[in-house]
C-alpha cells in the first residue's frame, strides 16, 4: 500500500493555479474539470442540414393541407357548375305541373333531344319507357334551385 502523502500548503502555487481555472467555466468549450462533460464541436453542415429537413417537412405538410383545401374548392365548384347545367336544363323543359318545394322530380330526354320534367322515376315507368335518357333525380329548393340527388346515365 502506498503512504498517503501530505500536502504541503505552502508549495502551492495560487496564482498557477487560478491561471488553469476560470471564473465563467460555462463560456470554455472544452470540460473544466476532470469529471466535466465532454464538448465536442457540433459540424454546423449537419446543424443546418437537419434544420434545413425539419423545415422541408413542414412546409410540405402545411402544402398538402392546402392542396387537400384546394381539391375540395375544386370539387366544390363543379357540383354548383352541374347544379347550374341542370338547373336551366329543368327551366328550358316541358314541365306540366308546377313543381312544389322540397319535392323529388325527374329529368328526362326525348328521342328528339327535348327535356322534360315527370314525377316519376326511372324505375316506375313500365314497358314503355317515355324517355331516350333519364338525366337527374333533382329536388326543388326554397330558393328555387334545383339539388341534383342522382344523375342518370346516357341511354337509360
Amino acid at each position: 500500500m502506498s503512504k498517503k502523502q501530505k500536502i504541503d500548503v505552502d508549495k502551492i502555487d495560487l496564482d498557477r493555479m487560478k491561471e488553469m481555472t476560470t471564473e465563467n467555466p460555462g463560456l470554455l468549450p472544452y470540460a473544466h474539470t476532470s469529471g466535466g462533460a465532454i464538448i465536442r464541436p457540433e459540424d454546423k453542415g449537419k446543424i443546418t442540414g437537419r434544420a434545413v429537413a425539419a423545415m422541408h417537412s413542414q412546409t410540405d405538410m402545411q402544402m398538402a393541407q392546402i392542396y387537400q383545401q384546394m381539391q375540395l374548392l375544386a370539387d366544390q365548384a363543379k357540383l354548383i357548375q352541374k347544379r347550374v347545367e341542370v338547373s336551366e336544363r329543368i327551366y328550358q323543359a316541358s314541365i306540366s305541373f308546377e313543381p312544389l318545394i322540397n319535392h323529388i322530380y325527374y329529368l328526362y330526354e326525348k328521342e328528339d333531344g327535348t327535356d322534360f320534367l315527370s314525377m316519376i322515376a326511372p324505375e316506375e315507368w313500365g314497358r314503355k319507357k317515355g324517355f331516350a335518357s333519364f338525366v337527374a333525380e333533382i329536388k326543388l329548393l326554397a330558393d328555387h334551385t334545383w339539388e341534383i340527388l342522382r344523375e342518370g346515365t346516357s341511354n337509360s
